[in-house]
C-alpha cells in the first residue's frame, strides 16, 4: 500500500498529516520520519539541555500543575498590596462619612422640626376651623329659634288674655298649656311681675304716675309680659310705672300747671 513499507515485525505506516492529532499543532518537515502513533510524532525532540531543564524543574518545583496557583497566589498578594490603604486616608475617608452622615442627621431634623410646624399649624387651624363652625352653627339655630318664637309672641298675648277672662277651658286650656311647655323647651322665658323695680331696659312704661306708696320707680301693673331668651330680650314687658311723690331732699315731685287766670 502506499506510504508503508514491510519490515521484519510488520509493516510501518508513516503519518505524513500535517496537523498533529494529538496536540493540534503543525508538523515540522521531518514529522513523516516517525511512525504514527509513537511519542513526539510530529514534534522535534528536544534538547539534552531542555530536557535536563524541564526534568529539573519537575523534580525541585514538584508537579507542573502546581505553578499556576503559585501565580495565583502571588497576583492576590499583590493586588491586595495595591488595595491597602495609609491611616492619613483611612483617617479622611471615615472624616468625610462622619461630615456627611452629620449633614444628613441635621437635615432630616430641619426636615422633621418643618414637618411637624406644619402639622401644628394646621391642626390649630382645623380647631379655629371647628369652633368658628360650632359658633356659626349655634347662632344660626338661636336666631331661627328667636324668629319662631317671636312670631308666637302676639298668640301667647291672646292665650294670657283669655285666661284673664276665664275663657281659657277644656280641650282649648290643654293646648295652650301644652303650647307654653313646648316654648319653655325652646328657653322661652316670660318675665314681668308687680312690684317689679321699673328698669327701662327690660321693660316699657305705657304709663307714669306719682305715688306716696312707692319709694323708687315701681311696675305696679303688667300689662302685656316680656318674653326672652337666655340674655336676649324679645320683648320688654310694658307696664305701668308708680314714681315716688317726693324727692330725696323731701320736695314734691307733682308738677304744679300755671292758672289761666294768672296767665292772663
Amino acid at each position: 500500500m502506499p506510504g508503508s513499507e514491510e519490515t521484519g515485525s510488520g509493516p510501518v505506516v508513516h503519518d505524513h498529516r500535517r496537523i498533529d492529532p494529538v496536540t493540534g499543532q503543525v508538523r515540522g518537515k521531518h514529522a513523516a520520519s516517525k511512525p504514527a502513533g509513537t511519542r513526539g510524532a510530529g514534534r522535534p525532540a528536544p534538547s539534552p539541555e531542555a530536557a535536563g531543564t524541564q526534568a529539573g524543574g519537575t523534580q525541585a518545583g514538584g508537579p507542573a500543575e502546581d505553578q499556576p496557583e503559585d501565580q495565583h497566589d502571588k497576583h492576590e498578594e499583590r493586588d491586595a498590596a495595591a488595595t491597602q490603604e495609609s491611616p492619613e486616608e483611612a483617617s479622611e475617608m471615615v472624616t468625610g462619612q462622619v461630615i456627611k452622615d452629620g449633614k444628613l442627621a441635621a437635615d432630616v431634623v430641619a426636615q422633621l422640626a418643618e414637618r411637624t410646624a406644619d402639622l401644628q399649624r394646621l391642626q390649630a387651624e382645623y380647631a379655629n376651623y371647628r369652633k368658628r363652625v360650632d359658633r356659626d352653627r349655634a347662632a344660626v339655630q338661636e336666631q331661627a329659634i328667636v324668629k319662631t318664637l317671636t312670631g308666637l309672641i302676639p298668640v301667647l298675648d291672646a292665650i294670657n288674655q283669655a285666661r284673664e277672662h276665664g275663657e281659657l277651658s277644656g280641650g282649648f286650656e290643654k293646648v295652650a298649656d301644652s303650647l307654653l311647655a313646648a316654648l319653655g323647651r325652646l328657653g322661652l322665658m316670660a318675665y314681668g311681675e308687680k312690684g317689679d323695680p321699673f328698669d327701662p331696659k327690660i321693660h316699657e312704661a305705657l304709663t307714669y304716675t306719682d305715688s306716696p306708696d312707692v319709694a323708687e320707680d315701681t311696675c305696679v301693673e303688667i300689662i302685656f309680659p316680656g318674653y326672652k331668651v337666655g340674655d336676649r330680650i324679645l320683648r320688654p314687658a310694658k307696664v305701668a310705672v308708680a314714681a315716688p311723690a317726693t324727692g330725696p331732699d323731701g320736695a314734691s315731685n307733682e308738677t304744679e300747671w300755671p292758672d289761666a287766670e294768672e296767665g292772663n
